[in-house]
């Protein structure tokens, strides 16, 4: 397998944190499970080989899949020769693009191919015709672009000056401060959030917390586990373990010893079965 991660062109460095690719050398006899864990962001996953299929819970997923924010550590099978290019958008992404409640998509998906725009846009078709990932990758950059031109809603200034808040506190920073600074209600707060992000600001910010707290598990930076959790303002370390296994689908110890077996991407897994 070769996984590699690349910067957005500069036009979309507001919406989109990084593409990766995800390419095999050859057919996958073995399936593999891909383990994405909550990060806060929603993407794109686009599958570009003719025999290489994504499932979930044994239901086959479009080869052009949006999703929205997930809450909880998911498994995506995979099986057959891959070759994918995923899209991890920035957590306003899902309205800002393309204009969508973003909670109509918390732990969910859609094929982005019953989109009118992608349709008139001719997507699946570009891609198909697309000689190299580098092309693939101009491709959807050019229509994630178009989408942001033709979209009519308008920035929520709010929500975006809430996200910079909790994303730059790492997930630490005081609810009932920043709801009152905005001069607005804990309802109107809430719903105004989940619409542009999909998920509450309480989940939105415990999200930031773990992974900040899995940045420092990655870079071997602490002496001990209780370190991390004191850090990253967990009340103590068993709190900070439950919290793990809730976003990573396992403990930090389960994950480091995962990691050293598994291709790891900066949130996912790719592990053979």
């Amino acid at each position: 397998m070769r996984y590699q991660e690349l910067p957005p062109p500069s036009y979309l460095k507001s919406h989109v944190r990084y593409f990766w690719t995800l390419e095999s050398n050859g057919v996958v006899h073995e399936p593999k499970i891909l383990g994405p864990m909550a990060d806060g962001c929603p993407g794109l996953i686009i599958q570009q080989s003719a025999d290489g299929i994504f499932y979930q819970e044994n239901k086959e997923l479009p080869d052009l899949l949006l999703y929205g924010q997930t809450t909880k550590y998911t498994e995506l099978h995979v099986t057959g020769s891959i070759c994918s290019i995923g899209v991890i958008c920035y957590p306003h992404a899902l309205k800002s693009i393309f204009g969508l409640n973003a909670d109509e998509l918390t732990n969910s998906c859609m094929d982005l191919d019953i989109l009118a725009v992608t349709k008139d846009f001719y997507l699946a078709e570009r891609l198909s015709n697309a000689p190299s990932l580098t092309g693939k990758i101009d491709i959807i950059s050019t229509f994630l672009f178009n989408q942001i031109n033709k979209n009519s809603a308008s920035a929520d200034e709010i929500t975006h000056f809430a996200l910079s808040q909790i994303i730059e506190s790492g997930g630490s920073i005081a609810l009932k401060d920043l709801q009152q600074q905005l001069q607005l209600t804990e309802r109107s707060f809430e719903r105004r959030f989940k619409q542009g992000v999909g998920i509450s600001p309480k989940l939105f910010s415990r999200i930031c917390r773990f992974q900040n707290s899995l940045k420092q598990l990655k870079s071997n930076n602490y002496s001990k586990l209780s370190d991390i959790a004191f850090e990253h303002n967990y009340a103590d370390q068993s709190h900070y373990i439950r919290a793990f296994k809730e976003f990573a689908g396992f403990s930090p110890y389960q994950y480091q010893k995962k990691s050293t077996k598994a291709e790891a991407g900066t949130n996912f897994l790719l592990i053979p079965e």
